[in-house]
C-alpha cells in the first residue's frame, strides 16, 4: 500500500485525505477491509453487535415495528450498510421472528464490498434465512426499488472525509504527501487556487486560524438517495455512529490498530480509519432529497428507550452468575455516558408522511 501510494503522488502530486482513507480502507488488493476480518478481540476494534446480542435484537425488533407502523409492506427490502461479520443482522432477524410476517415479507440485502466480510457473513447467515438471500451489492443504488428499512450501524464513521485548515488567508484544503525524510506521509496544505469556502457552512467560517473542519461528501451523498429512496418509496433508515450533533469545527480524523490509537499516516491499509459523524449535515441531506429526519438522541437514550434493561433483566433469570456479570457489563458498555452511551448517536429517516418512529417520540 505504501509504495502505491508513493506512485500515486508521484504521478499527481499531494493527494486529499479522502482519496488517502479511500485506498487505505478500500483498495482492491491491498484495502484495509479487502484483505481480512479486523472485528472483535482478536482484531482491532470491537462494535456494539459484538458486545451483545440485545443490540442487534433490539434493532430488529425496531424493524419489526417500523415496518407495521408504515403499512405492513409485502414485500420489503431489509439492508444493512456495512454488515461487519453479520451478527448484527443474525441478531436482528432471530429477534424479528417474533413478529413472523414481517420476517415472511422481509428480504435481506447487504451493502459490502470485502469478499472476505461476505465470507463471513454468508456463514453467520445461513442458519437463520435457511436458504432465502442474502443478496450481496456493492453500493446502496443496486438495491431493488421498493419499501426499505435500512441499518447503518458504523458504517458512516469509515467513509472518507475530506479535511480544511483555515489560514490567514482563508480556508485551504488538507492533502497528503510523501515524507523524504522518513519514506512514508505527511500532511500539507493545498498549494493550488481555487475557492473551498463553499465547502464550510457559514458557522463555521469564521473559526480562528488553525481550525480543521471535516466533511464527508460520501456520507451526505449516501444519506441523499436514501432520503430520495424513502420520499419515493416508503420505509425508514436507522443510522447509529459516533459523532456530533450538530456540524462544528474540530480535527477527529483517527487510526485504531490492535484496539489502540495509531498514527494516522503510519502503515496505511493496516489500520482502521474513521472520522466522526456529523449527523446534521446528514440529516441536512436526507431532507434535500425529500425524508424527514428524527433525532438524533444518544445511543444510551435510544436503547433505554426500546427496553434495553428490561431485556437485559430477563436474560439473567437464565444467566449463571458468571453470564450474569456479563450481561451487566455490556448494558453498561453500550448505554453508560462513561461507555458508547453519549458519544455513540442514533438517527431516523422516515419517509415525510410518517410521525415519529419509535425512540424518537417527543418529550
Amino acid at each position: 500500500m505504501t509504495a502505491h501510494l508513493r506512485r500515486r503522488i508521484a504521478v499527481e502530486g499531494p493527494i486529499s485525505v479522502a482519496a488517502f482513507m479511500a485506498e487505505a480502507l478500500g483498495h482492491p488488493r491491498h484495502g484495509y477491509y479487502i484483505t481480512a476480518d479486523r472485528f472483535g478481540a482478536a482484531g482491532d476494534f470491537v462494535t456494539a453487535p459484538e458486545i451483545s446480542q440485545m443490540f442487534g435484537e433490539l434493532i430488529g425488533l425496531w424493524c419489526a415495528h417500523t415496518w407495521t407502523e408504515i403499512g405492513a409492506p409485502d414485500p420489503v427490502n431489509l439492508v444493512e450498510l456495512g454488515p461487519g461479520r453479520g451478527t448484527l443482522m443474525r441478531d436482528a432477524l432471530r429477534a424479528a421472528a417474533m413478529v413472523s410476517k414481517f420476517r415472511d415479507a422481509a428480504a435481506v440485502h447487504l451493502v459490502e464490498t470485502s469478499p472476505v466480510l461476505r465470507e463471513r457473513q454468508r456463514a453467520m447467515l445461513e442458519p437463520v434465512l435457511k436458504g432465502n438471500g442474502p443478496t450481496w451489492h456493492d453500493t446502496l443504488a443496486t438495491v431493488p426499488d421498493g419499501p426499505v428499512l435500512v441499518i447503518a450501524n458504523e458504517f458512516f464513521d469509515a467513509l472518507p472525509i475530506r479535511q480544511f485548515q483555515k489560514t490567514a488567508h482563508g480556508w485551504t484544503e488538507r492533502m497528503v504527501d510523501v515524507d523524504d525524510a522518513t519514506g512514508g506521509f505527511r500532511f500539507v496544505l493545498d498549494r493550488r487556487p481555487g475557492p473551498v469556502e463553499h465547502a464550510i457552512p457559514p458557522s463555521a467560517r469564521t473559526a480562528a486560524p488553525g481550525s480543521v473542519f471535516e466533511t464527508c461528501p460520501a456520507a451526505t451523498a449516501i444519506a441523499h438517495e436514501l432520503g430520495a429512496r424513502l420520499e419515493r418509496s416508503g420505509g425508514a433508515a436507522l443510522i447509529i455512529d459516533y459523532g456530533h450533533p450538530r456540524s462544528a469545527v474540530g480535527e477527529t480524523l483517527q487510526a485504531v490498530r490492535r484496539h489502540a490509537f495509531a498514527p494516522v499516516l503510519d502503515a496505511p491499509g493496516s489500520a482502521d480509519l474513521t472520522a466522526h459523524v456529523d449527523f446534521e449535515a446528514l440529516a441536512n441531506a436526507a431532507r434535500d432529497a425529500g425524508a424527514r429526519a428524527w433525532g438524533p438522541v444518544t445511543q444510551g437514550a435510544f436503547l433505554a428507550g426500546l427496553g434495553i434493561r428490561e431485556r437485559a433483566a430477563l436474560l439473567r433469570r437464565r444467566a449463571t452468575p458468571g453470564q450474569a456479570i456479563d450481561i451487566d457489563s455490556a448494558v453498561h458498555r453500550l448505554i453508560d455516558d462513561t461507555g458508547m452511551g453519549t458519544l455513540f448517536k442514533v438517527l431516523a429517516l422516515t419517509d415525510p408522511r410518517r410521525p415519529a418512529p419509535a425512540g424518537f417520540e417527543p418529550a
